[in-house]
């Protein structure tokens, strides 16, 4: 193909057309007619040699070569804005820019205070926005309205970029009172109430029905081994789950180091499963649009520093606690 008989402004059209699914919704984001769009859906057409999008009951499809074509040309149309932006240094200390970021619960607890402690010297005017991740959808990424996204993914776009921040394990959080905390193990646990947290993928979840299946990590892995858990509660948030457990009778299942953060109470108790449950890992992803962004590449770089900082003193505390004063021998003494 002659690039120099090509349009290349056709690969913008064909990017918004592939997230709005929509020649209508397309033209208004773009600022041109209908007709116009039109135009461009054809040519597009001819050049592919591929009708691209289809009409079907919902909207416009896509066909099988222009989901092919959507990473490649969202990749494309990044490293072109990067060409033609200037390059500015960005400077944290003077910057008052505002950072939009999708978080967990989970994210929120463990990271995000670090994070904000460790801005207020690098970047003191540095705004952070917290969002939730039913507040946020693929496109908003896509299309840089949100700079990151911090969660557990089991599935993103091809077009993403990813780097896993830490892996966390899962522990048990139960008042002391429950006979369950006595002699710990399967039984006990299957017998107790549970508290059941939902998992937290983008949009809005199917909410509180069991029988429909996609109860996550925990239920996934004791139907592993032939078992189900009682579940009495389902709430949205790991806050609650310490709230809750306060009665003898519940126990909350929980990430390892929710479970820790809220075992200061004299009441609760954290345990080790009595089952295998895999571990997962909380990632950072990001559009390619901002990928090379001088602010937005610093914003990374301090997160991945703040996750590693925690997950080093974490491993200290742990080596501090196991560590045992060894007995004084002779030489010792002498």
């Amino acid at each position: 193909m002659n690039l120099e008989r090509v349009d290349l402004n056709l690969l913008v059209y064909l990017d918004v057309l592939l997230r709005e699914q929509s020649v209508t919704r397309a033209a208004a984001q773009l600022g041109i007619t209908q007709p116009a769009m039109s135009n461009g859906l054809k040519r597009l057409r001819e050049l592919f040699n591929d009708p691209l999008m289809i009409r079907s009951s919902t909207g416009m499809a896509p066909t099988e070569r222009a989901l092919e074509l959507a990473p490649l040309v969202r990749q494309a149309l990044s490293a072109v804005t990067e060409i033609m932006e200037p390059k500015q240094e960005f400077r944290p200390l003077t910057s008052k820019r505002v950072f939009r970021i999708m978080t967990s619960d989970y994210a929120e607890a463990t990271l995000m205070p670090a994070l904000v402690k460790a801005l207020r010297s690098e970047a003191p005017d540095v705004v952070l926005d917290f969002l939730t991740p039913s507040d946020v959808s693929i496109q908003d990424i896509e299309q840089g309205k949100i700079d990151l996204a911090i969660n557990r993914f089991n599935e993103i776009p091809q077009s993403f970029h990813q780097v896993t921040l830490w892996s966390d394990s899962f522990s048990c959080l139960l008042n002391r009172s429950n006979p369950a905390a006595v002699r710990f193990n399967l039984k006990s646990y299957l017998e107790s109430q549970h508290i059941w947290v939902s998992k937290t993928g983008m949009g809005i979840g199917f909410g509180m029905n069991p029988d429909r299946g996609g109860m996550g990590q925990i239920d996934a892995a004791l139907e592993r081994i032939g078992q189900r858990r009682r579940i009495t509660i389902y709430t949205r948030h790991y806050q609650m789950p310490a709230l809750v457990a306060h009665k003898a009778d519940l126990i909350a299942t929980l990430p390892t180091r929710i479970a820790r953060l809220q075992s200061d109470h004299p009441q609760l108790v954290v345990k080790e499963p009595p089952f295998f449950i895999p571990e997962f890992e909380l990632k950072m992803a990001w559009g390619a649009l901002l990928h090379h962004s001088p602010a937005h590449r610093w914003l990374r770089q301090l997160i991945l520093y703040v996750a590693r900082q925690i997950t080093e003193q974490e491993k200290r505390d742990e080596e501090k606690a196991n560590w045992v004063p060894r007995r004084r021998t002779r030489i010792d003494r002498e």
